[in-house]
């Protein structure tokens, strides 16, 4: 397997929303089928930060540290469990246009900063961006230090460990790609919250996010990461 990218994934965190499947079937790559549970799909609201990124080895100035807010949904293939994005939000635009054009995957660019602050033993980290004029924020406060991986039954690992990525081809094939990485650690959450309006960002369809309670709400520590290309 060729490695295309190397970064460090930073302070990842997770809104999770119960969604039904039916919603999510449409964006479903070829041979792709939904990760279930209890008869429910999931959507979650993911912001972390990349950095010391490196593609094929080289870091391209001014492309090594920023943030990433995206949306992705939870899929498998052949018992390898993986995720699907909906869109992914970054603030350079030659990354969201190599994206789109080599790997068609769903990269926009926008305005937008990270900001993290250790007060005491707290850690508060703030996410921004701005689409039509308009300020949404993903703000969390967790402890300072992390605690050991979850078991592999907890619902954290669920939802935090993935191997695989799966996005479709400019000419309709499956794409598919390998992240590898130590199983995160987690912090214990003080408290989160966001304002980010779903239909504004994703489009209507998922106006309805809107007035839902997140199923699940975590930060994983992150760690570095290896992404290659996969070939079964």
């Amino acid at each position: 397997m060729k490695t295309f990218l190397t970064a460090h994934w930073k302070n990842v965190i997770l809104f999770t929303y119960a969604v039904s499947p039916e919603i999510l079937v449409p964006h479903l790559p070829k041979g792709i089928e939904l990760d279930t549970k209890d008869g429910q799909a999931f959507l979650s609201l993911v912001a972390f930060e990349f950095l010391n990124t490196r593609v094929k080895g080289i870091k391209i100035p001014f492309h090594v540290n920023f943030p990433e807010i995206n949306l992705r949904f939870y899929v498998h293939k052949n018992g390898k469990r993986g995720v699907v994005f909906i869109k992914e939000l970054v603030p350079r635009y030659m990354i969201a246009k190599v994206a789109r054009k080599i790997y068609n995957e769903p990269y926009e660019a926008v305005k937008m900063k990270c900001n993290t602050v250790i007060k005491e033993n707290e850690q508060h980290i703030l996410h921004q961006f701005w689409i039509d004029k308009k300020e949404f924020a993903i703000s969390v406060v967790t402890q300072k230090e992390a605690l050991p991986p979850p078991p592999e039954t907890s619902i954290e690992h669920f939802f935090k460990e993935h191997d695989m990525g799966y996005g479709t081809s400019h000419k309709g094939n499956t794409l598919s790609y390998q992240v590898h990485h130590p199983y995160w650690e987690v912090y214990s959450l003080i408290s989160a919250e966001h304002n980010v309006d779903f239909g504004v960002v994703y489009g209507e369809k998922w106006n309805f996010l809107n007035t839902q309670k997140p199923y699940h709400v975590m930060v994983a520590k992150g760690s570095d990461i290896k992404v290659c290309e996969y070939t079964e």
